[in-house]
C-alpha cells in the first residue's frame, strides 16, 4: 500500500475536494465535465509515479527478471500446479505489456516439472520479486481414481537480469555441462540434435537449463551469461546483506513453508500467507491478475 507524506496527501484532497465541488455542475456544461475527465486522468497519471517512486526502490526493480517454476512435493499434481502458474505469470506480463521469452521448459507426467522464462518490461523484476517462495495447491486431485483432495507444491525462483557480470570469472574446470534433445509442449523432441544444455557450476551447486536457441552454441551462451548472473547476486549477496531481500533465502516447496495458497476445494480462496490478505475470486488470479498481491 501506497503511503503518502503531508504535502502529497495534501494534493491529492484539494484536487478531489475541487473535483467534488464542480460535479454536479458538470452534468449540464460538457466543457467542464471533459475538463474534470482530465484532472481525474492527470490525479491517476501522478498516483502512478507516487507509487513506482515508492513501491520500486530496489537496485535492479526497473529493469527484467528471469522467473523459474519448481515442482515440489505433490508428484503429478505439482506439476500440474506447475503448469498453472506458468500459464498465470504468462497472462499477467500479457496484460502489463511484457514480452516473454521460454529459456527452459521440461514437461512431467502431470504437466511441467520444471519452466523458466525471462519477462523483459518496465519494473518487471521490480513486480514479480514479490512472488518468489513456495506456493501451495490444495484441490480435488485429477489423477486420484478415488477423486480424493491432495495438496501439492511448487517454488517460484525470481532474480534480476544483470549486465554488470564483466568480473566474474568461471573456471571451465569448475563447470559440468550436460546437453540432451529440447522437447515442447506434450514432451515430444523438437529437435533431433542435443541442443539443449544444462551447466552445473560444481562450487555452488547452481544449476541453469537453456533451450529456447536452435543451436547448441547458442544455449550455452545463454545459460552461462545467467550462470553469471547468479554468481555475480552469490557474490554481491555475500559482500552485503542488503542482497538478501534481492535474492532470498532458498526454500523448500513442502509443508509450512508457503508464501501463497491457492485452495480450489472445499471453497475457492487465494490467500497470501505473510500478509494475510486474501480473496475468493480465485478465476481471476489464475487469468494474471495479481496486482492485489503485488502492492500489499
Amino acid at each position: 500500500m501506497t503511503a503518502f507524506d503531508e504535502k502529497e496527501k495534501e494534493f491529492f484532497e484539494k484536487e478531489i475536494k475541487e473535483i467534488k465541488e464542480f460535479l454536479p455542475l458538470s452534468e449540464n456544461d460538457l466543457d467542464l465535465k471533459l475538463e474534470i475527465e482530465r484532472k481525474i486522468s492527470l490525479l491517476k497519471e501522478k498516483l502512478e509515479e507516487i507509487k513506482e517512486k515508492k513501491v520500486f526502490t530496489g537496485k535492479y526493480d526497473k529493469g527484467p527478471a528471469i522467473l523459474e517454476i519448481h515442482a515440489g512435493t505433490g508428484g503429478k499434481d505439482a506439476e500440474d500446479f506447475v503448469r498453472i502458474l506458468a500459464r498465470m505469470y504468462q497472462k499477467f506480463c500479457q496484460k502489463k505489456g511484457f514480452i516473454v521469452e521460454t529459456l527452459y521448459l521440461q514437461e512431467g507426467e502431470g504437466g511441467i516439472k520444471s519452466i523458466s522464462f525471462k519477462i523483459k518490461g518496465k519494473y518487471a523484476y521490480g513486480l514479480l520479486k514479490r512472488e518468489k517462495g513456495v506456493h501451495r495447491l490444495v484441490r480435488i486431485s485429477p489423477f486420484s481414481k478415488k477423486g480424493l483432495r491432495h495438496t501439492s507444491f511448487a517454488l517460484v525462483e525470481v532474480f534480476p537480469v544483470i549486465k554488470e557480470t564483466q568480473n566474474i570469472e568461471i573456471k571451465e574446470s569448475d563447470l559440468k555441462i550436460q546437453t540432451f534433445k529440447a522437447s515442447g509442449p506434450g514432451g515430444q523432441y523438437v529437435n533431433k540434435r542435443e541442443t539443449a544444455v544444462r551447466i552445473i557450476h560444481l562450487p555452488t551447486g547452481i544449476s541453469v537449463t537453456c533451450q529456447k536457441e536452435r543451436s547448441l552454441d547458442q544455449n550455452k551462451k545463454t545459460a552461462l551469461e545467467i550462470l553469471k548472473m547468479k554468481l555475480y547476486l552469490l557474490k554481491e549477496k555475500e559482500k552485503e546483506e542488503e542482497l538478501k531481500k534481492e535474492k532470498g533465502k532458498i526454500e523448500t516447496p513442502s509443508w509450512g513453508r508457503q508464501k501463497r495458497s491457492y485452495i480450489f476445494h472445499p471453497y475457492k480462496l487465494v490467500r497470501d500467507e505473510k500478509t494475510g490478505y486474501k480473496t475468493k475470486n480465485l478465476e481471476k488470479v489464475l487469468e494474471g491478475d495479481l496486482d492485489e498481491f503485488l502492492f500489499l
